[in-house]
């Protein structure tokens, strides 16, 4: 290969090399900040084709997209101390790339749920201490998870720089003791009405005989 030709071979090395370092893409699913030695400059970069100096600047992609924190399941105590296993999910967003990147140390998805688990952790605690196992188990689940799900977005937006979209209960695994007590508790609020409504049959029975007697 002659003189030129090697020239013109390491000069599109060099260029290829050079915009590969110096163009980046953002998709519409990522956001993304851009660091200057470690510092923040730009934390809300739009998605498409970008420009950035080598060396100099460091960019840092986040996924946009709805995630989901799934931790094993966990003991928590109702208002009679009674202990529950429950199995449950979080929805969740970034919202603030900044604040996220601060407090995640560099945006770390590991430093995230260890946080957000530790946060959906104490408010489910809270939300089954003020409640009896048959609120937890029956009528009340449904206001539980929104109530956690408004507590959650009080402290978490600021601190973590995060949204959460929703928090859902999958099970809730009862000792057999308090099964026993929940199942047969059930049983008479199903059972009452049917009673009563045999109660009265009867007595409108016992009644027709009476009146027959007469």
């Amino acid at each position: 290969m002659s003189r030129l030709g090697l020239f013109i071979v390491s000069a599109v090395v060099v260029t290829v090399v050079i915009l590969a370092n110096t163009l980046y893409i953002v998709t519409d699913r990522e956001t993304a900040i851009k660091l200057r030695f470690g510092e923040i400059i730009d934390s809300s970069i739009e998605p498409g084709l970008h420009f950035k100096v080598p060396i100099l600047h460091t960019i840092r992609k986040f996924d946009e997209r709805v995630l989901t924190l799934d931790n094993l399941p966990q003991p928590y105590f109702t208002a009679e101390k009674k202990r529950l296993i429950v199995d449950y999910f979080v929805k969740w967003r970034i919202t603030n790339d900044e604040q996220f990147y601060i407090t995640t140390s560099g945006g770390q998805l590991s430093a995230l749920r260890a946080l957000l688990t530790q946060r959906a952790d104490e408010g489910l605690r809270n939300q089954f201490g003020t409640r009896s196992v048959q609120e937890v188990v029956s009528g009340e689940r449904d206001e539980l998870m929104a109530n956690l799900t408004t507590n959650l977005n009080q402290t978490v937006g600021d601190e973590l720089g995060i949204e959460v979209i929703d928090v859902r209960i999958k099970k809730i695994e009862l000792p057999n003791e308090v099964n026993d007590s929940v199942y047969n508790r059930m049983r008479t609020e199903v059972m009452q009405p049917q009673l009563i409504s045999m109660q009265m049959h009867l007595m409108k029975i016992q009644n027709f005989m009476n009146s027959l007697e007469v």
